[in-house]
């Protein structure tokens, strides 16, 4: 059926747009690319159940922090206990760096540093919490807390905690330092499972300069109105999955920036926070990329932005091959938005004419409701124009008043029901707005359409 209703739609299109041929013909191509983009799942590494270690099925190298002097009273500093046992779990074949159940463990920065012997296994179902005054951070370390490096191959999982302990440094901003709660870099082959991530001083979770990293059943949060606590932030990475993530913070549930390709998030839920993010790029005039990019299965609740492309005045490089699906939204600000004007400075930025390109992007079965009056915004350089916005099945509207869709320099086209109309997308004007109409019916969907469940 899908096929042939896709041959159906592209008659209609030559039909309506018979003298623009090439422009046709390359919109059919790229709409047939981006309905088949797949971002392929690498396998799993084995997940184990606790405490497999004591099973013949496990036979695991148990290495324990509390053997090597940990407390785990809150209190007591247990950094060093942890670096001992670090070193004694990544240089054992088959090991497992255990953080047990039941404690809290006070650790100060740490870098956690490869490569490690093979089949490392980081099982943690205790809490680590980070110091919670300022003057006691590791002045060495002002921007990494728990920092894993130069890892192949190694599963993190448990039912523990990571508490980043960031409410001092929220409320001096601007003034401090501040480091990010759990990063993996410089990797591969690594996979995340169960872990709950909160209350960091800034972004929760980074993935950078990694290839095949897969995160799974993840729980991250801190207050609405912690500054700059992204939950999942990807960037220099490649192969990364996002699947079954609750995510509420004072910054971007997910932010992806430069150099980042074939990333999937599949089944996530976002709020509170500023939606899901590609960028910011090209800030200072800087080159970003980001291409390959896959959203399946999301719900949005009361986020200040929905699905966000968001680049710099005078950067460079490009946005590209992007598809977003079944993604549900409840109150949300903006919930569909590409702002090639993005300024996040005290001070007015300059006007510039280049502009990180954006195309080749797909929005499909999205729908709810909007805080705001433009429920689609394509704010786009007038000189790198968007170009290719695809829009299918779109369903938003707003509890009391109407939504429109706003177009500056960008073209494209919807196909199936599209509300807002964004006829703005195909007209010659370079800026357009188009209102809300009731003339046309929405689809009616099922119950089993998009399941969304809170994780």
């Amino acid at each position: 059926m899908d096929k042939i209703f896709f041959v159906f739609f592209v008659g209609l299109l030559i039909v309506t747009h018979g003298t623009a041929e090439r422009n046709l013909s390359d919109d059919v191509a790229i709409l047939g690319e981006l309905e088949s983009l797949n971002i392929e799942e690498e396998g799993d590494i084995e997940l184990f159940d606790s405490p497999f270690w004591t099973s013949e099925r496990g036979n695991k190298v148990l290495v324990n922090v509390d053997s090597f002097g940990a407390v785990g009273d809150g209190v007591s500093d247990d950094t060093q206990a942890f670096v001992n046992s670090w070193q004694q779990a990544c240089s054992t074949s088959k090991a497992v760096f255990l953080v047990p159940i039941g404690r809290r463990y006070l650790v100060n920065a740490t870098r956690f540093i490869g490569p490690c012997a093979d089949q490392l296994v980081v099982q943690i179902d205790g809490t680590i919490v980070a110091p919670d005054e300022p003057k006691n951070w590791d002045k060495k370390n002002p921007r990494i807390w728990l920092d894993f490096s130069k890892l192949n191959g190694v599963l993190f999982q448990g039912s523990g905690v990571i508490d980043g302990s960031g409410s001092k440094w929220w409320e001096a901003s601007c003034k401090r330092n501040k480091s990010n709660a759990l990063t993996i870099d410089s990797s591969s082959a690594i996979r995340v499972k169960g872990l709950t991530v909160q209350n960091s001083q800034q972004m929760h979770f980074v993935v950078s300069r990694c290839d095949s990293v897969r995160l799974s059943d993840i729980q991250i949060s801190s207050p609405e109105d912690s500054p700059n606590t992204d939950g999942i932030h990807i960037t220099e990475s490649t192969n990364v999955v996002l699947q079954n993530c609750k995510i509420g913070t004072g910054d971007d549930c997910i932010s992806i920036v430069n150099a980042s390709s074939n990333i999937k998030m599949k089944t996530i839920y976002c709020g509170p926070g500023h939606g899901i993010s590609i960028g910011s790029l090209g800030k200072a005039n800087s080159t970003g990329i980001v291409t390959r990019v896959v959203l399946d299965t999301a719900f949005l609740r009361e986020t200040t932005n929905g699905l966000r492309i968001k680049t710099w005045q005078g950067g460079s490089g490009y946005v590209r091959s992007v598809r977003y699906q079944n993604v549900r939204m409840e109150d949300v600000s903006n919930p569909i938005i590409i702002d090639q004007f993005y300024c996040d400075s005290p001070t007015a930025c300059q006007n510039q004419t280049e502009a990180v390109e954006i195309s080749e992007i797909m929005y499909r079965n999205i729908s709810g409701t909007s805080k705001s009056e433009r429920a689609m915004k394509f704010a786009c350089s007038d000189t790198v124009p968007c170009k290719h916005i695809i829009l299918n099945n779109i369903n938003l509207g707003k509890t009391d008043g109407t939504v429109e869709t706003y177009c500056n320099s960008a073209t494209g086209f919807g196909y199936g029901y599209v509300q807002p109309s964004a006829e703005c997308l195909t007209s010659s004007d370079k800026k357009f707005i188009i209102e809300q109409t009731n003339e046309v019916e929405p689809p009616k969907h099922s119950r089993d359409d998009i399941i969304h469940t809170e994780l």
